[in-house]
């Protein structure tokens, strides 16, 4: 095979410092090149972005504030907005450089390309400086004028209790429904969102409409006219009002719905909420969706609530084969809680029940139907509606013939040994909070609910507790809201009365560091729990939480807080 050398690659010398180069159009050298041409002419080495330290936006060309973070592509695409000139040249690259978060200074480091000769592409790499400058977006504008609103819709419900509107709060956190809302404001039965435009509060009352059964009413006020243009601004209103059904409550439907819903017992309990009730009946695992527009065509009401539950033990249970869901029916023994003890704790070989005459509580048994086979065993703690001594003020329920009405309506399983523990919980919550003095949208703060305080503090600190449980025990509830881990901080157990006084209620949403320390050391040392902990108590996975990273603080990697 014959050798065929490759043909010679001619050079010349360039015409300025004489380097042997290939020939080009120019023909000057790379750095010559750069010397006598600037590809980089025209566009600006220093810009400035502006910031609105309230809502923590960024003002995107033209007049556009947008939220993004620091070092973001977000960001990134904001400061390249601002250049003039690049329009001109081939952008190839462009990052940031790290800067102090306190500087007020973001870096940018450039790579371009342009043609400035036929056939000759030059490249070229250059940084760019921008001034972050503070000021004040026209909707924080509007707030700092007393100016606030101009959309305002009003959720009300018509219950005793809040649990309704932390559950809701923690919906909007996870679906980002209030990042267009300017203020939360709490009243009495509910909360008022304000807004600065009126589609987005058209939008909230869509996501409500979404996840909650609820009925609207929309109302406009004017605030100004002209007669000569023929304009007008309006302040609109939304009245949005919920279902006043909750989760584990009672519920007696007339017997004239009853029959249109598939003949349907009238006595049930409402075991889910979403934008429709879902009522089932324990003794037939009988279940009916009734949505808000068939609700408000004929409202009722609730007979009891779950402040009315008693507390009950299971002594005897057979699951009877029939399932629905997670429902089993089975056939209970039942009977108040502190009736009958368990033998065992004694040392007793056999796992018996055996009635307490000491505590004077009633010995009568209950026989029952339950949907809830799957999870109740002999000597477990049940919640439940004690119909026999109970008076209900509604005609539907008087209606009832007696034999239809049972004696006791199990709702739910307790854990009173697992109460009684001053374990703290491996995972919080977050809340709203949009007034003055809270950190951000997404505090750890008291949030939204729970502000007015007064006489109502410790029902709604209560009402907290028996949320914070329904998360705990129901999987549903728990997939429906965002977990956050948890610090490592020490609580006191709740409220306990004790000899030489009462203890205050300390709960994952109002926690004092030092004096919880305090109380639970006294608290370890005052008694010392005789009862087990619940062997099925339902705990909150690790998977299941997420990680509470702080708004403004980049990754691991980086290894600093932005600014």
């Amino acid at each position: 095979m014959e050798f065929v050398p490759a043909p010679p690659v001619h050079r010349v010398l360039c015409a300025d410092c004489g380097t042997p180069i290939v020939p080009n159009s120019a023909n000057m050298c790379v750095a010559c090149l750069r010397n006598t041409v600037d590809i980089t002419e025209g566009i600006p080495k220093q810009a400035s972005v502006s910031f609105c330290r309230n809502c923590e936006r960024f003002l995107s060309p033209p007049q556009a504030w947008t939220l993004a973070r620091p070092e973001s592509a977000e960001l990134l695409s904001i400061c390249l907005k601002k250049l003039k000139g690049l329009n001109k040249v081939r952008l190839t690259e462009a990052h940031f450089i790290w800067t102090e978060p306190h500087s007020k200074r973001l870096r940018v480091s450039m790579t371009i390309q342009k043609e400035v000769l036929t056939n000759t592409i030059l490249e070229q790499t250059f940084e760019i400086e921008y001034l972050v400058q503070h000021g004040q977006c026209p909707d924080c504008a509007k707030l700092a004028a007393k100016n606030t609103w101009r959309a305002l819709v009003q959720v009300r419900q018509k219950v005793p209790h809040k649990r309704t509107f932390l559950y809701l709060e923690q919906l909007i956190l996870k679906h980002n429904a209030q990042k267009d809302t300017i203020s939360v404001k709490e009243v009495k039965d509910g909360l008022d969102f304000f807004y600065s435009s009126r589609s987005h509060s058209l939008k909230m009352v869509e996501f409500l409409q979404g996840v909650v059964p609820v009925r609207s009413k929309a109302s406009e006020q004017i605030i100004s006219s002209d007669i000569h243009t023929s304009t007008a601004t309006f302040k609109y209103t939304y009245s949005v009002e919920i279902i006043p059904i909750c989760k584990d409550d009672l519920v007696c439907i007339p017997s004239k719905h009853a029959r249109t819903m598939a003949n349907i017992s009238p006595l049930t309990i409402c075991t889910r909420v979403g934008n429709s009730i879902h009522l089932l009946d324990p003794s037939t695992l009988q279940f009916c969706d009734i949505t808000a527009t068939v609700y408000w065509r004929a409202p009722f009401n609730t007979l009891a609530t779950v402040t009315d539950l008693v507390e009950f033990t299971v002594l005897d249970i057979e699951p009877d084969g029939r399932s629905k869901g997670r429902f089993v029916m089975a056939d209970a023994q039942v009977a108040l809680a502190g009736a009958f003890r368990s033998s065992a704790a004694q040392g007793d070989d056999d796992d018996m029940m055996e009635y307490d005459s000491a505590r004077g509580a009633s010995s009568q048994i209950y026989h029952t139907r339950t949907h809830l086979g799957a999870i109740l065993q002999p000597g477990d703690t049940v919640m439940g509606y004690h119909l026999t001594n109970s008076n209900y003020n509604s005609d539907d329920f008087a209606n009832l013939e007696p034999a239809r009405i049972p004696d006791i309506i199990l709702v739910k399983k307790s854990y009173p040994n697992r109460r009684k523990k001053s374990k703290a919980r491996t995972w919080k919550l977050r809340s709203i909070s949009k007034e003055a003095g809270e950190e951000g949208e997404t505090s750890n703060a008291r949030g939204v609910v729970g502000r007015l305080g007064g006489r109502d503090q410790k029902k709604i600190e209560e009402d907290y507790e028996l949320f914070l449980r329904d998360i705990e025990e129901d999987p549903e509830v728990r997939g429906a809201v965002n977990l956050y881990k948890a610090p490592e901080v020490k609580m006191a157990p709740p409220t306990q009365e004790r000899k030489g006084g009462k203890k205050r209620a300390q709960f994952a949403m109002d926690v004092d560091e030092a004096e919880a320390e305090e109380v639970v050391k006294t608290t370890i040392e005052a008694e010392e729990e005789e009862e087990g902990e619940e062997p099925d108590f339902p705990e909150v996975t690790l998977d299941e939480l997420l990680e509470d990273f702080d708004e403004m603080t980049l990754g691991a990697d980086d290894g600093h807080v932005e600014q």
